[in-house]
């Protein structure tokens, strides 16, 4: 697998970092491996807060690896790949700490649904964001519920149908996707460390607990996202989005 997940623990900070060669984009393999990831380090005492990254620049994540959607050619390998998002999300989710975001660059599609199922998401002004699966043929159903609990239900269907167009960092802030915006990665970095430092020196059940009582009504998620990764599963079989993708991959 050309992608990478690496993890440390440094001071009560958990942090994940995740790369991919084609813009930091996401095959199943390494879906799965973030999962797991984020559920060991949930799972290790001595971090107390977690933040996930990418590295490079230009991009946070670029969703879905073209490549696998295009190699996809049954349902039961559809849902497994899209199954991969919603692991991700799950795991975030469920996660019994605080999960910061690292947004550095641009996030589109699965990205964008990565970024909104963090509890805390700092962001640069070169972050902006698009949900594209329409573009392609299928739709944002996996990341959906994630990226409309952050942002409400009319900027979700704005993303959504308006799926081609970029929208930027500030107004993923004022929609309240990212908590905050700086002008460079470096003034985002310190703001990143001053709050990961905070909370790992806070209490670890109180934090637990807000946490609960923050994701209160997203308990069915383990079904829901299952039910549209098939939907996914399904759609990115039809010879439009097989079409499509290869178009947008003539493109890049």
């Amino acid at each position: 697998m050309e992608g990478t997940i690496k993890s440390n623990i440094k001071n009560g900070v958990g942090t994940i970092t995740f790369f991919h060669p084609q813009s930091n984009s996401m095959p199943g393999e390494q879906l799965r491996n973030l999962a797991f990831e984020i559920e060991k380090l949930g799972k290790d005492n001595s971090a107390k807060v977690i933040i996930l990254q990418s590295e490079g620049d230009k991009t946070f994540c670029a969703g879905a690896s073209f490549d696998e959607l295009i190699s996809i050619k049954d349902i039961e390998t559809g849902l497994k790949f899209f199954s991969g998002f919603a692991m991700v999300i799950n795991a975030m989710r469920k996660a019994p700490k605080f999960v910061i975001a690292r947004v550095q660059g641009k996030a589109v599609g699965g990205g964008v649904g990565i970024a909104s199922s963090a509890d805390y998401t700092f962001a640069t002004e070169a972050a902006s964001i698009k949900l594209s699966e329409l573009a392609v043929g299928i739709g944002p159903f996996v990341v959906g519920p994630a990226v409309e609990r952050k942002v409400g239900t009319s900027a979700f269907c704005q993303l959504t149908i308006n799926a081609t167009e970029w929208q930027s960092a500030q107004w993923a802030k004022e929609k309240g996707l990212y908590a905050e915006v700086f002008a460079t990665t470096g003034e985002m970095d310190k703001g990143i460390e001053a709050l990961a430092s905070k909370l790992a020196i806070s209490n670890p059940e109180a934090m637990m607990m807000l946490k609960k009582v923050m994701w209160e009504g997203t308990e069915n998620w383990d079904t829901l996202l299952l039910e549209r990764a098939a939907m996914s599963g399904t759609l990115v079989l039809s010879e439009f989005t097989v079409n499509a993708i290869n178009k947008f991959k003539q493109k890049a």
